[in-house]
């Protein structure tokens, strides 16, 4: 199976291969959209601005091939900013478009709390999903984050977080799963978390 990790200029790629690794993966770092059409699992990391990281995917000419990707059915993981990019709207810094994947729309953290909402926070399991396999419901995932998505569909949300407001931190639909936090610094509890996605893309590429 071919796992590929997109490549455009975010600041967690390394940390994030590392964990991929050491789950038991052997990841491609690339930032080729031929790469990304031919994968078998997809991670789309990220840190920073909705508005940067549209800027790069578009540099790269990286948004029609995440999207066809996601489209097939093919397993996809998208952490931190690569979570909030699935949906249509962030309002970070302005109006900016997404890649309109999931609908909704990536809102600021409430006024009056410290932002960004930066270290160790619980995330409450809303409903089963593979990606939660031998996770505690509770368990402590490490954020750093000022903006939160707002799906439409509620449905989409799998965990979910308290922090001044309840907020997605996991939303999954289909083959896509998504986490707000990063599993890749949260020590033993994520590396599983990354050991489940793996796991999840196995299945898939043997059907």
């Amino acid at each position: 199976m071919k796992l590929v990790i997109v490549d455009y200029g975010a600041g967690n790629l390394r940390s994030v291969a590392r964990a991929v690794t050491h789950a038991g993966g052997e990841p491609l770092i690339t930032s080729s959209g031929r790469d990304v059409e031919s994968a078998g699992a997809l991670i789309v990391p990220g840190v920073g601005s909705a508005a940067d990281t549209m800027r790069n995917l578009r540099l790269h000419a990286l948004v029609e091939p995440i999207r066809e990707y996601i489209a097939s059915g093919r397993p996809f993981l998208g952490v931190c900013m690569g979570q909030q990019a699935l949906f249509d709207v962030s309002e970070e810094g302005g109006e900016h478009p997404c890649l309109g994947v999931l609908p909704g729309r990536v809102v600021r953290l409430p006024e009056g709390l410290k932002v960004p909402h930066m270290g160790w926070n619980q995330v409450r399991i809303v409903r089963p999903h593979p990606i939660f396999e031998a996770i505690p419901d509770g368990s402590y995932f490490y954020f750093v984050h000022s903006y939160y998505p707002r799906p439409d569909d509620s449905e989409i949300v799998v965990g979910e977080t308290e922090y001044g407001v309840t907020f997605p931190s996991v939303v999954a639909r289909d083959n896509l799963v998504a986490t707000q936090f990063h599993p890749e610094k949260s020590g033993v509890i994520g590396l599983r978390m990354y050991e489940n996605f793996l796991r999840i893309a196995a299945g898939a590429s043997v059907r």
